[in-house]
């Protein structure tokens, strides 16, 4: 088998198109088409099927996709070991939420967009279920979530992990209420233990924290309302609808307060993502390596959604 070929079946893993393979790779389809089915008869296995007007990989498609990967990153790795000015290459699939993406990923395109050119990114926003879904699956090669100290997220051992940065919590509610309370975190809570409560609908790690604290605090939260942004969230806590987690440092609207969360602290902590044994391919072990040396106790200042 040769390698160029492997690399024909990988991209079409990741971009899901023999068109958008040829524009990625600056190659014809018809070319693309003709080498993978050189390579299906070199292994002697059906690689590709019709889906409708395109196609997709077969279980053996798939499978020899996994091991093209393995077999590419390591002929990139004895490359680099040869030729150091050797230049890394290929397209990186990244799934994370906006704001690791905005605050920890978006500078780093810049900076590759300059430096290693021939690294394609494909960005997409999912929460972090989703992400690492998409991660075990290998739809993606990096994933950015978050979660937070008292709701810590679930990770396969098969992923390696390296933290990025952090941010307080605290709550939101009414300014005219802001003034009313101190205190820990459960005597904060329990002063709002009639209130109706906003969580994410499209993650259950904030609504997990705040079942916790209330738990401490003696009481069942009423989860009233779930929202997908936290201007929402802020709306609803304005019209005098409830009360809800909030970045500690973030910018407010007029009408809304944050109380200060401590004893115990309540602390958002985003990671990257990425499957054992892929981090020495080149674009990601260049991109892994740009998000380890953002500090990461850096404290943010903005949110996750």
């Amino acid at each position: 088998m040769e390698t160029r070929r492997l690399r024909l079946l990988l991209e079409l893993s990741r971009l899901g198109s023999m068109h958008a393979v040829a524009q990625a790779l600056n190659v014809t389809t018809s070319t693309v088409s003709q080498q993978i089915a050189v390579l299906a008869k070199e292994v002697g296995a059906t690689l590709v099927e019709p889906d409708g007007r395109r196609v997709r990989l077969t279980p053996a498609g798939r499978r020899l996709a996994a091991h093209a990967l393995v077999i590419l990153t390591a002929v990139e790795a004895a490359r680099a070991d040869l030729d150091p000015a050797a230049e890394a290459a290929g397209t990186l699939r990244v799934a994370g939420f906006a704001t690791a993406i905005r605050r920890s990923l978006l500078p780093i395109i810049d900076d590759l967009a300059v430096t290693h050119p021939r690294i394609r990114l494909i960005v997409h926003e999912y929460e972090p279920a989703e992400s690492l879904e998409m991660l075990a699956t290998d739809d993606v090669d990096l994933a950015l979530i978050y979660d937070y100290n008292l709701a810590p997220a679930s990770v396969d051992p098969a992923v390696e992990s390296i933290p990025l940065w952090t941010a307080a919590w605290a709550l939101g509610v009414p300014i005219a209420e802001a003034d009313a309370v101190s205190g820990t975190s459960r005597e904060v809570f329990a002063r709002f233990r009639d209130a109706d409560w906003i969580v994410n609908s499209r993650n259950t790690a904030d609504e997990n924290v705040i079942r916790t604290v209330a738990s401490m605090a003696d009481f069942r939260p009423r989860i009233a309302h779930q929202v997908d942004t936290l201007e929402l969230v802020q709306d609803l806590i304005v019209a005098g609808l409830g009360v809800g987690l909030l970045p500690a440092a973030g910018a407010t609207l007029l009408g809304v307060g944050l109380l200060p969360l401590t004893d115990p602290d309540i602390t958002l902590r985003s990671y990257a993502m990425a499957r054992r044994g892929r981090t020495d391919w080149p674009p990601l072990a260049l991109v892994l390596g740009a998000l380890a040396r953002q500090t990461p106790d850096r404290k943010a200042a903005v949110s996750p959604r």
